[in-house]
């Protein structure tokens, strides 16, 4: 499907809209004239009329127009006008925009296998892939990247950085790295090649023989990767499975349907999508027996969970193979094509939406990108709350009540976790991982069981103090906008004295914040040490499978039959 049209509607009307502009400079004023002359058709709402409107605007704000301007931006600017009255997520895509989504789409690159980003004008390195070129040639999470092939990287973008370091599998790329603890730069010399990005990062056992699966995308090779997981862990003879979806923003279609079939049998429906004309009705059926048709299943949901992912969790519930819990999913049940434009532009369109079993339609009443910039606080208000109107209720397959709207509501209610001040600034602020980069260059021994025990937190209460850490909880924001409106007054000093003792009140109260916070410091500072030296499966089987309460409640209904299937009955 992707490139095989070189033109859909819009490219039409761009097409259309371009002969119009020659057409009109051709012509001279004449033309002008002749065009505004011919433009009365009997019929309007043609898109061969609008174009010539279109082309016409164009050339009279080219021709006439005070200033001068870019041609090229004001045809973008006309684009951009078009995809205002459409959903937020059809878009024109510029050609870095989507490779990025390809190798998304693919689930592979070409470079050294490493997250980056920029801080404080370097460039840090996050997380090493395990088994990548950067993983194998000893990289780690907070090395400074000072040069890239002797380019200094002070001030450049992540952007820019990414695209020096990817190149074509075989080729090679010189890093100098300035590591915490070691006084002299360090110089590598690293073989870039073909990273794949994990679509299931994470698979194990947890509690009493029950699975657990952690998906995080859906593009090429996500129904083989579920399968090698899923048998591996039949082989361990489990009792019960959770499909971890939170997080995950969706992806190939075709990759949700195969994941769906899985765990529902052949010939059953999993999704269908419907279009502007009756005839675009297109059905997914599940094309094999499944793999794991049967046992106890838990689908974890959030907030994050979208598209392809909301497919899936939607298809199990309607079927009642599964139990959902979570959070309500984000909503998102849009088909959309990626058409090839001229000028190296890409049109990402919504052609279609996508309805599970039940006739549920996955996406949440949309607004154009217009209307969504003008919607009012109350319609953004929490649509779990709002009144479900009487076509909003649907029934799966055995007869259990599930409801529209948008996004999948889950059997089981988690609210997602909601965040103090201090804890939101810790991490916009990336304390945790630095104080972990100083901590390992200290402690190279640490083991992958420890704790965080007293030393620990006085050692990070200094490096708090190190930095100059400061936060503002929520009186402290209203207090700034008390201010603002104080100073606008005439006796703005007589309240003085009052926001003083307000200001050391506040203090006092904020005193407490870090030991109120103390568990959710301590789960951060053991998850970003685990990350930095042991990678990402520390992470899962030390602090998710152990701490998360997704995960407890999950082990909990998987743990007792009685109470599965009473959720399954409805």
């Amino acid at each position: 499907m992707l490139g095989e049209k070189k033109y859909g509607i819009i490219a039409l009307v761009l097409a259309l809209a371009a002969v119009g502009i020659i057409w009109i400079v051709g012509l001279g004023q004449t033309g002008e004239q002749t065009l505004q002359a011919q433009a009365q058709p009997q019929n309007k709402d043609t898109i061969m009329e609008y174009s010539k409107l279109l082309a016409q605007v164009a050339y009279s704000i080219n021709d006439r127009y005070v200033e001068k301007l870019d041609p090229k931006e004001l045809g973008y600017a006309g684009i951009k006008g078009m995809l205002e009255l459409l959903d937020p997520f059809s878009d024109m895509l510029e050609k870095k925009t989507f490779n990025r989504l390809m190798e998304f789409t693919h689930g592979k690159y070409e470079g050294l296998g490493m997250t980056i980003e920029k801080k404080d004008k370097y460039i840090i390195i996050v997380s090493p892939m395990e088994g990548t070129p950067a993983f194998r040639m000893g990289l780690r999470a907070g090395d400074k990247i000072i040069e890239i092939d002797g380019k200094s990287a002070y001030g450049m973008s992540s952007e820019e950085a990414s695209n020096l370091m990817r190149g074509p599998a075989g080729t090679k790329v010189t890093l100098k790295i300035k590591r915490e603890g070691i006084e002299e730069p360090l110089d590598y010399e690293i073989e870039r090649a073909v990273i794949a990005i994990k679509n299931v990062p994470y698979y194990g056992v947890v509690g009493d023989g029950i699975g657990y699966v952690r998906l995080s995308r859906f593009s090429e090779d996500t129904g083989k990767e579920l399968k090698e997981a899923i048998r591996d862990l039949k082989s361990k003879n489990i009792k019960g499975m959770i499909f971890d979806l939170r997080f995950n923003g969706g992806g190939l279609l075709n990759e949700g349907v195969e994941t769906s079939n899985l765990f529902l049998d052949k010939d059953k429906l999993v999704v269908y999508t419907q279009g502007k004309k009756p005839e675009d009705l297109i059905k997914y059926l599940a094309k094999e027996e499944a793999l794991y048709p049967d046992k106890p299943l838990v689908v974890l949901v959030d907030e994050q969970t979208a598209s392809a992912s909301e497919i899936v969790a939607g298809a199990i519930q309607d079927w009642d193979r599964g139990v959902i819990i979570g959070d309500t999913t984000y909503g998102k049940g849009l088909v959309q094509t990626v058409l090839n434009m001229p000028d190296d532009v890409y049109l990402k369109l919504t052609i279609a939406k996508y309805y599970i079993p039940s006739g549920r339609c996955i996406q949440k009443p949309e607004k154009s990108k217009k209307n969504l910039a003008l919607a009012s606080a109350d319609e953004g208000a929490d649509s779990s709350k709002a009144e479900l109107k009487q076509d909003e209720v649907f029934h799966t397959n055995g007869g259990r009540v599930v409801y529209g709207g948008g996004g999948i509501v889950p059997d089981i209610v988690i609210p997602a976790e909601k965040f103090k001040p201090i804890e939101i600034d810790l991490e916009r602020q990336q304390l945790f991982f630095d104080f972990a980069v100083r901590y390992i260059s200290q402690h190279k021994d640490l083991p992958r069981n420890f704790e965080v025990d007293d030393r620990m937190i006085s050692d990070f209460k200094d490096f708090l103090k190190e930095k100059n850490f400061t936060y503002l909880n929520q009186v402290e924001v209203s207090l700034q906008d008390l201010e603002k409106n104080i100073d606008a007054e005439k006796d703005k000093d007589s309240f003085a004295p009052a926001l003083s003792e307000l200001k050391k009140v506040i203090q006092k109260s904020k005193e407490g914040d870090f030991e109120n916070s103390l568990d959710y410091i301590k789960k951060a500072i053991k998850r970003d040490l685990l990350y930095s030296l042991y990678g990402e499966k520390a992470y899962y089987e030390e602090i998710l499978l152990k701490t998360d309460p997704g995960v407890k409640k999950a082990v909990e209904i998987l743990s007792n039959k009685t109470e599965y299937r009473k959720l399954l009955k409805g």
